[in-house]
C-alpha cells in the first residue's frame, strides 16, 4: 500500500514530494493541531495536572484531508521536526486521529536534513513516538500556562496598565535580566586611571610603543593625573634597556559549528538582524529551496539544535571542499571535534552546517533571495572554517627596564609584536583580533631586538581613561546570557526576546534593548510578590527538570506537583497583597490602548469580607482571618502586610 508520510509544512511537504515519488503521500499538519484552550486555564490540577487540549480552528478542515489520506494509506509515518515541539506534534497528530489509526501501523521517523538520502535513511530505520520528550514538552507548556494563568491576573489586579499584561516563566527571568542590566549601567559611577606608554626605538630604527606593565612587582595602579606624572618625572633622564625577548608559537582554533544560540549571534553581530528573522530565514533553508538540477532540497541541517556534532560524512565532505579550494595543507590531521559547551546538549543532534558542503554559496546565489544568500554564506563558511587547521603566531614580547642614575628602576614596560605564520580557518571566516595580555601595548610589528640592547625613549605619553559600565544587552547579548544561565531551549530563545518586544516590555534603540517605564513597573511587582519564583536559579532548575524528563529521569506529573504547591501559596499571598494596596498606574510606551485590569469584565464584582476564625497567629498573635481566593479558602493574618502568614 501507499505510504503516508505527515509533516509540520507545507514547504518541507513539497520538499519531500520531489524525492520520495510515487508509492508515497506527503500532508502537512500545518504545525500544532493542538493546545490548551486559549481563555481558560485548561490544567486539572486537582487530578494530576491533566491538561486539556482543544483542537486548532485551522485544523479542522486540515484533519479532513489527513483522515481520508490516512484511510488509503498503510503505513502512516509520523516526520516532524526531530526535537520535543515536534515529537508532541507527532503525537497530537496520532490523538486526534486515533480511530482513525486504528489497525494501521503508525510509525516515526526523525531526520535533520531535507536531502533525499537523509530522509530515505530515516525511513528506512522508523521508531516509535518518545513519550519522554512528549512529556516534556506537556509539562513545559503546562508550568508555562500555571505560572501565566495564576500570575498574570495579580498583575491585573495590582497594575493599571495596558490591556494584555502577562508574566512568564522564562519572559519575566529575561526582563529581569534588562531591568537590572540597565539599572546597574545608570547607577554605575565611573572610576579615574591612567595608564603610561613609552615610545621607544634602537638608534635610526623603527619606532614601537611599550606600556608599563609592573611598578616592582605590583601591576601599575595609576589612579589619578598626580600618580602618572610622579611615574614620568621619575623617568626622566632614564636609561631605558631590552632586558627580555620572548618568542611563543600561539595556535588560535576555529570555533565550532554553529548551534542555535551562536548563529543568532552572529547573525545579529555581522548581519544586524533579530533573533526572530535569522530564524524565519534558517527555517526557509532547511525546509528547502528549488536548486538548479536537484529540485526542491533543504540546505541546512536543523536549525533548532544545541549540539556541535557533526556527521563523519559531512566532515568528510568538508575535508573535499577544503582539499579542492584551499590546498591540503589547510586540513588538520584529523578531523576536528567540539565538546559541548551548553548544559544537556541533545548530542543525538548535529549543529547547524549546510547539508552539501559542495554547494557552493555562489553556485546556488542566484536562486536564493539576498536574506537567503547571506545567512547561507555565513553557516557554508563558519562550518567549513570549522574543519580546517587553526591560526598560527610567532607572538613576540618585548620586556623593557629602565635605570637611572645607575640604579634599576621599578618600572618595567612591555611591547608585544604578532607575526602571523599560518593561516588557517583564516582564509574562509574572520574573526576580532584577540586582546593583548593586560598592561602590554600591541604593535603590528617589532623591529628586531634582543636583551641587552639600549633603547631610545622619544616620548612618554600618558592617558587618562574611565572605568566603563557593562554594556546594554543586545538580541545577541541576552540569548548568549540566557543560554548561559540554562534558562530557555534552542526552539525558545527567539520567542522570549519577541514577546519582550511585542508587550513592550523593552525597546531597541539603535541595537541596544532598553527596558521601558512598563517593564519595569512589571519587573518590580513580580520581583516583589514572587521573588522566588523569578529568580535565575529557579528559572534553570526548572529547565534541568524537564531535561530530567526528557531523558526519562522524572516523571513529569512529579515535577508538576513540586513547582505547584510554592506557585499557589505565593499567587494567595500575593492576591492579599495586592488586595491591600493600592494599583500602580502606568501607560504603554507606545500609548495604545487604554489603562484596564487585562481581563474583560461581565460587572463589578463585591469581594467577600474575611471572616475571624476565632484563632491567633502564631508569628505575631494578632487574629487569623478567613479569605477566599480563586484558589479557594485560605487563612491569613489580619496584621497583613507586616505579617505575611498564610496556611491553607
Amino acid at each position: 500500500m501507499t505510504t503516508l508520510i505527515i509533516v509540520e509544512s507545507p514547504t518541507k511537504a513539497k520538499a519531500l514530494r520531489k524525492f520520495l515519488g510515487s508509492g508515497h503521500i506527503v500532508r502537512a499538519s500545518m504545525g500544532h493541531i493542538r493546545d490548551l484552550p486559549k481563555k481558560q486555564l485548561g490544567v486539572d490540577v486537582e487530578n494530576g495536572f491533566k491538561p486539556t487540549y482543544h483542537l486548532a480552528p485551522r485544523a479542522r478542515k486540515m484533519l479532513v484531508g489527513l483522515r481520508e489520506a490516512i484511510s488509503k494509506c498503510d503505513p502512516v509515518v509520523l516526520a516532524t521536526d526531530p526535537d520535543r515541539e515536534g515529537e508532541a506534534i507527532a503525537w497530537h497528530v496520532a490523538q486526534a486521529c486515533k480511530k482513525d489509526l486504528k489497525g494501521k501501523t503508525v510509525l516515526r521517523t526523525r531526520f535533520h536534513e531535507i536531502t533525499p538520502k537523509a530522509v530515505k535513511a530515516a525511513l528506512a530505520q522508523p521508531e516509535s513516538i518518545n513519550m519522554n520528550l512528549v512529556d516534556a514538552q506537556q509539562a513545559r507548556r503546562v508550568v508555562d500556562r500555571l505560572v501565566g494563568y495564576q500570575v498574570s491576573p495579580v498583575l491585573w489586579k495590582g497594575i493599571s496598565g495596558p490591556k494584555g499584561l502577562s508574566a512568564g516563566r522564562v519572559q519575566s527571568v529575561a526582563l529581569r535580566l534588562v531591568v537590572e542590566r540597565d539599572r546597574e549601567i545608570e547607577n554605575f559611577n565611573p572610576e579615574e586611571y591612567w595608564s603610561l606608554e613609552a615610545e621607544l626605538s634602537k638608534p635610526k630604527e623603527e619606532h614601537f610603543r611599550a606600556r608599563l606593565f609592573r611598578i616592582g612587582k605590583k601591576k601599575p595602579e595609576l589612579k589619578t593625573e598626580a600618580d602618572a606624572q610622579k611615574v614620568f618625572s621619575a623617568l626622566e633622564g632614564a636609561d631605558w634597556t631590552v632586558v627580555d625577548v620572548a618568542h611563543k608559537k600561539r595556535t588560535r582554533k576555529p570555533y565550532p559549528p554553529y548551534i542555535t544560540s551562536s548563529l543568532q549571534r552572529d547573525a545579529s553581530v555581522r548581519l544586524r538582524w533579530s533573533a526572530k528573522r535569522v530564524m524565519q530565514i534558517a527555517q526557509q533553508l532547511y525546509e528547502g529551496v528549488t536548486v538548479p538540477g536537484e529540485g526542491q532540497v533543504g540546505l541546512i541541517t536543523y536549525m533548532r539544535t544545541d549540539s556541535t556534532h557533526v556527521a563523519p560524512d559531512a566532515q568528510a565532505a568538508a575535508r573535499e571542499v577544503i582539499s579542492q579550494f584551499y590546498g591540503a595543507d589547510a586540513l588538520p590531521e584529523c578531523p576536528p571535534t567540539y565538546a559541548k559547551k551548553v548544559k544537556n546538549a541533545q548530542e543525538a543532534h548535529e549543529a547547524i552546517r549546510p547539508t552539501d558542503p559542495a554547494r557552493l554559496p555562489k553556485e546556488i546565489r542566484a536562486t536564493l533571495s539576498p536574506e537567503q544568500d547571506k545567512l547561507y554564506t555565513l553557516i557554508w563558511r563558519r562550518f567549513i572554517a570549522s574543519q580546517m587547521k587553526p591560526v598560527v603566531y610567532n607572538v613576540t614580547t618585548i620586556t623593557v627596564g629602565t635605570v637611572k642614575d645607575g640604579a634599576a628602576l621599578p618600572y618595567i614596560f612591555r611591547a608585544t609584536g604578532r607575526q602571523l605564520l599560518e593561516v588557517g580557518f583564516l582564509r574562509v571566516y574572520d574573526v576580532q583580533q584577540e586582546k593583548p595580555e593586560e598592561g602590554t601595548a600591541e604593535n603590528e610589528t617589532l623591529p628586531p631586538l634582543v636583551k641587552g640592547d639600549a633603547l631610545r625613549c622619544h616620548k612618554l605619553l600618558p592617558k587618562q581613561h574611565f572605568t566603563k559600565p557593562p554594556p546594554h544587552f543586545t538580541d545577541a547579548a541576552l540569548i548568549h546570557e540566557l543560554e548561559k544561565l540554562g534558562i530557555g531551549r534552542p526552539s525558545t530563545f527567539a520567542s522570549i526576546v519577541d514577546t519582550l518586544y511585542r508587550r513592550e516590555y523593552i525597546r531597541k534603540e539603535k541595537r541596544n534593548l532598553l527596558s521601558t517605564e512598563l517593564g519595569r513597573v512589571i519587573c518590580d511587582f513580580l520581583l516583589e510578590h514572587f521573588a522566588n519564583l523569578f529568580q535565575v536559579g529557579f528559572t534553570a532548575q526548572m529547565e534541568q527538570r524537564l531535561d530530567e524528563i526528557a531523558n526519562g529521569e522524572a516523571k513529569w506529573k512529579n515535577v508538576m506537583a513540586e513547582m505547584w504547591e510554592p506557585l499557589s501559596a505565593q499567587v494567595a499571598q500575593a492576591e492579599v497583597a495586592t488586595s491591600a494596596a493600592p494599583r500602580i498606574r502606568v501607560s504603554s510606551p507606545s500609548g495604545k490602548g487604554t489603562p484596564s485590569k487585562g481581563g474583560k469584565k461581565k460587572g463589578k464584582q463585591k469581594k467577600a469580607a474575611p471572616k475571624p476564625t476565632g484563632g491567633n497567629c502564631p508569628k505575631c498573635g494578632k487574629p487569623l482571618l478567613q479569605r477566599k481566593s480563586k484558589f479557594g479558602a485560605f487563612i491569613g493574618c489580619s496584621g497583613f502586610p507586616d505579617c505575611r502568614y498564610t496556611s491553607k
